[in-house]
């Protein structure tokens, strides 16, 4: 079945129009389902201003539906891409309200370094969602003859979990290296390692420090020589107020 907004039956006199060209000036006609356009006059190439691009953002028939979209409409589906990650995670945890909860906190962490270090952010928010899910399935028992481990298990989770949404293979393959960075070199990860790993810090030791495990000393140690971006150590600042101060 074809789409209704792209099928010509269901068109009237609007699905037709001009745009003037934001270099030229010179009128462009679009059909309603171009996604852009290249005006004789000038040569330059713009996307439909009328077209409504919000089911495309998040349906994987987007390009065969309406052809290749957009860049900015590209990184529109990605960043829908780590909702429909976190909805799905909330229903893998099920009532595990403490993974869930950790889970929430995690991303919070990774969102704000990430932001800062102008890194993927879909990647990593996606990475920060799917982490715990190894451990979580380890937890839950499984076969005693073939047992997983919880990394083995976790790849297994983020591939299904991403390829069930529509993720792209690139995409898929990017949150599975980001996941895998955990035993390397600090100068060997890429910008979204670097912040999953300071968001997966900052995120133990505040359970930690919570718990009295921790004092403040020990944590300052911790902050001062366990993060590897600036993003990180702006976000152990707000998180940690009282050992900045002392810092």
């Amino acid at each position: 079945m074809k789409c209704p907004g792209q099928d010509m039956q269901y068109w009237n006199e609007d699905a037709i129009y001009e745009v003037a060209c934001p270099q030229c000036g010179k009128p462009v006609e679009f059909y309603k389902d171009d996604t852009t356009r290249t005006c004789r006059q000038c040569g330059h190439r713009f996307v439909n201003p009328k077209m409504d691009f919000g089911c495309a953002a998040y349906c994987k028939f987007a390009e065969q539906c309406i052809g290749s979209l957009p860049e900015e409409f590209v990184g529109a589906q990605d960043n829908l891409l780590k909702d429909k990650v976190a909805v799905e995670m909330k229903r893998f945890y099920r009532s595990d309200f403490k993974q869930i909860s950790r889970m929430l906190k995690l991303a919070r962490h990774a969102e704000k370094i990430g932001t800062r270090e102008n890194a993927k952010l879909a990647v990593v928010l996606c990475a920060a969602y799917l982490e715990g899910s190894g451990r979580a399935e380890a937890g839950t028992g499984g076969s005693a003859a073939a047992p997983q481990s919880p990394i083995d298990s976790r790849v297994g989770i983020v591939r299904e979990v991403l390829g069930r949404l529509g993720a792209k293979a690139a995409m898929i393959d990017e949150v599975c290296q980001v996941l895998s960075g955990d035993d390397q070199a600090i100068t060997e990860r890429s910008k979204e390692m670097a912040c999953l790993h300071d968001a997966l810090l900052i995120t133990e030791l505040e359970d930690e420090f919570q718990d009295g495990r921790l004092n403040e000393e020990e944590l300052l140690e911790q902050v001062q020589k366990g993060l590897s971006t600036a993003g990180g150590r702006t976000e152990a600042q707000a998180s940690f107020p009282t050992i900045h101060a002392r810092s």
